[in-house]
């Protein structure tokens, strides 16, 4: 697993002539396509001399090789929506010996990046729920007229914002209301998320603007986020302070940590170069050691000491004034900045000296491996935020390296690192610190701080402000000391402490709902795999159904008899899985709620996660009662007419639904749904024109997906005539 689709083909690629003599297939999974190593194929497609021998393929294909590349979300994604199919014929991660869902190994590159830093956030997969309220403007324009301090009050330690009581009289006299916690609780709501938009999330830093829409920004890897959303109404709030059209409201169709999903592999590995710090969260988590390598080459890197400036404004021109001494002697320097803003700011100050140099960060993405790439040519100057190319080698002198330029780039010193900023993790800043010294080669890195800085403004810049102002020292005097860098690694913990807790609390809230989902996936694979004959898995429902609704076995034996075996156990499956889904959405908003409010008993002198354990317990019975009865009853209803007209049905909802993944929209448009040739998507993302297919000149099983591509039973789909 890797943190891109770039190093995923680029991996496959360079790997794969060495697999393919071994007898060994390669697959690359990839947002919306796959790809197989084939060596008699050679395509242009990719900017990788490594990628011409990967060829197109449907996603199972893929999966089928013996070794797979891919990036951790897509894997993440295949699972849950492998847990959403309504045919075991649709499911795509299998493995060479055709088993389904099975998760053996997984080796995971920059693994601290993926199962630290992204894993603070959950695989959700959701679907347009209802139109967006026009009110979130009408909280938009009261925000606009509070003022900090005095109607509300910021905590950014704890990303926490409240109105005061005058903050709460000001919202109730504009919106014409006594009690605005009795008469318009909806309004409380959106106020909440409309001050959490203005007073904690910053353009151009949490997120941009970008062909009208707000797009989220990975805070650890500087990258847009297209395919993301920020949850309970907070991106409809900033699109509202945005003035951009707000997009529907979601609801959660399925959702997993990544803590769970990696801990479903028998065997889990991975490697990074900055793995230390977090040992105690690694095994804690995932069971997983910690192993120091030593490097092959001696580091002869000099990581020079912080430097702290008093305000940003001088602290940014000291940057400025650094680079242009390192590239009027040729040496290469790359530059870390935390945000969009901070790498322009930096832009403008190096264009008005006019020192060449290239940017990157999340409005200039797509060139990312080339820049950094070409980061080590002689005088260059490279600006980037924090995604800095993990996993791309900086190559003095060039890729490829011109030796003469080479010698003279180490003559100079090697590559110079700046970081503009300390982040909350001194594993991020070592990150940027081992862009520089790389197998063995000269080096030099160096911070450069400010007192007006997050980290240090929240977490603890107090005591080096005070003895700044004690001695009076100008802002444009930096200060080096051992005070310095030790006030900025206990703020570092302090940090490192509470984003370790928040991790916990959502592996923890997840344990509770992951027995849950393992339990409705495993109900669902098993009346998938009644299609296919196994009996004990019959005999188990009969008993379920048996026992909770007028599905008797003896009234199971006579649907058996009116409909015939396999046509019953079809029509089983095609009126349990709905329900199962529909119940699963339910109890996970449900669960949500609970989530959301669970917190308060604590002050009622009761354990939060005991009480949701238990809360979460109690409604998961009452939702496998309600699958057992409702299905139950529904079966034992079931004639000739009713499952035509349920058939029909079923069709209509799939021809209204999208499953969203990024850009990828598939299944089939309302519009395309009247036609006698549909509109389809195929698993690569791609348009098919569906051709009519004749009985007696294509020999299709009647659970099979049907050749069309439309990814329906070929019953429900071109075969239902033939019924």
């Amino acid at each position: 697993m890797t943190p891109n689709d770039y190093l995923s083909r680029h991996g496959a690629g360079w790997m794969g002539d060495i697999y393919d003599y071994l007898g060994i297939g390669v697959g690359v999974i990839m947002q919306e396509r796959a790809f197989v190593y084939d060596k008699s194929f050679e395509g242009n497609e990719f900017d990788d001399i490594y990628a011409v021998h990967l060829r197109e393929v449907s996603r199972q294909e893929a999966y089928k090789c013996g070794i797979v590349y891919g990036t951790n979300h897509e894997f993440g994604f295949d699972y849950l929506r492998d847990n959403m199919v309504r045919s075991l014929g649709s499911m795509v991660q299998t493995n060479p010996n055709g088993e389904f869902g099975v998760h053996n190994f997984a080796i995971v590159d920059e693994v601290d990046s993926i199962l630290i830093d992204v894993a603070r956030t959950p695989l959700i997969i959701s679907a347009a729920d209802a139109k967006p309220s026009s009110r979130y403007f009408d909280a938009d324009r009261i925000v606009k007229t509070l003022a900090k301090n005095s109607d509300y009050e910021v905590e950014e330690k704890y990303k926490n914002v409240t109105l005061t009581d005058l903050g709460i009289r000001r919202v109730e006299r504009l919106l014409g209301v006594n009690n605005l916690y009795e008469q318009d609780f909806e309004m409380v709501h959106l106020m909440e998320e409309a001050l959490t938009a203005h007073a904690l999330y910053e353009k151009d830093r949490d997120y941009v603007v970008k062909d009208g829409k707000v797009v989220i920004v990975d805070q650890f890897t500087g990258r847009l986020l297209p395919s993301n959303r920020f949850s309970h109404g907070l991106h409809q709030a900033i699109e509202a302070k945005e003035g951009v059209e707000i997009q529907q409201e979601s609801k959660t169709l399925a959702e997993i940590s990544y803590q769970n999903y990696f801990r479903m592999y028998k065997k889990l590995a991975g490697m990074t170069g900055t793995a230390a710090t977090e040992a105690e969260e690694f095994y804690k988590i995932y069971k997983l050691d910690v192993v120091v390598i030593p490097t092959n080459q001696p580091n002869i890197r000099k990581d020079q000491n912080d430097v702290v400036y008093k305000t940003e404004s001088a602290k940014f021109k000291a940057v400025a004034d650094d680079i242009v001494e390192r590239h009027a002697k040729g040496q290469p320097v790359l530059v870390g900045t935390t945000s969009v803003e901070k790498s322009e700011q930096l832009h403008e100050l190096l264009s008005r000296r006019k020192v060449p140099h290239e940017i990157l960060n999340a409005k200039n993405h797509e060139r990312e491996a080339l820049i950094i790439a070409q980061a080590g040519r002689k005088g260059g100057v490279t600006i980037s935020t924090n995604m800095a190319g993990r996993g791309v080698d900086i190559i003095l002198g060039g890729d490829p390296a011109v030796a003469d330029e080479q010698r003279e780039v180490i003559e100079a010193g090697g590559l110079y690192v700046i970081g503009t900023e300390r982040h909350d993790s001194r594993r991020i800043d070592n990150q940027l610190r081992g862009r520089s010294g790389r197998q063995g080669d000269p080096g030099e890195t160096r911070f450069f701080v400010s007192l007006q800085d997050d980290l240090m403004r929240i977490f603890g810049g107090e005591q080096v402000s005070r003895m700044m102002d004690r001695f009076g020292i100008d802002e444009t005097i930096p200060l080096e000391a051992g005070l310095v860098t030790k006030s900025i690694e206990n703020a570092q913990k302090r940090v490192e402490g509470f984003n370790f807790d928040r991790r916990k609390q959502v592996v923890e809230m997840d344990d509770v709902i992951n027995v849950h989902r393992e339990v409705i996936y495993s109900l669902r694979r098993r009346i998938l795999e009644l299609e296919s004959g196994v009996t004990e898995h019959k005999d188990w429902l009969m008993q379920k159904l048996a026992s909770s609704s007028a599905l008797t076995e003896e009234l199971w034996a006579e649907k058996e008899k009116e409909f015939g075996e396999d046509t019953w156990l079809d029509i089983v499956s095609d009126w349990s899985l709905p329900v199962i889904d529909n119940f699963w959405m339910d109890h996970l908003v449900d669960m949500d709620q609970v989530r959301d409010g669970i917190g308060l008993r604590g002050y009622a002198q009761r354990d939060p996660m005991v009480e949701y354990k238990k809360e979460g317990h109690e409604r998961f019975e009452i939702l496998l009662g309600r699958i057992y009865s409702f299905v139950g009853e529904r079966l034992s209803k079931a004639s000739k007419d009713t499952v035509v007209r349920a058939v029909s049905a079923e069709d209509a909802l799939v021809s209204r639904l999208n499953y969203r993944h990024g850009e990828l929209e598939t299944g089939v448009s309302e519009e395309a749904a009247g036609n006698q040739a549909p509109r389809v998507v195929d698993q690569m993302g791609r348009v098919l024109k569906v051709e009519q297919i004749l009985s007696g000149k294509v020999k299709v099983g009647r659970n099979d997906p049907c050749p069309c591509g439309s990814g329906k039973k070929y019953k429900f789909c071109h075969g239902q005539n033939l019924r």
